[in-house]
């Protein structure tokens, strides 16, 4: 492991940095589809009124 630390950290970096933005992602668009899904709904019943 010495001779390849500068390996090492850039991987971890990138590993790091790719299980950020995928939760990050997720969950932006889990709150995304949350709310397409209510405004659907939403004007679902208006249109029947």
């Amino acid at each position: 492991m010495p001779e390849h630390w500068f390996w090492f950290l850039a991987t971890m970096g990138c590993v790091v940095w790719y299980s950020t933005i995928t939760v990050y992602v997720a969950i932006r668009g889990a709150m995304d589809i949350k709310h397409m899904l209510r405004r659907l709904a939403g004007n679902g019943e208006e249109e029947q009124e």
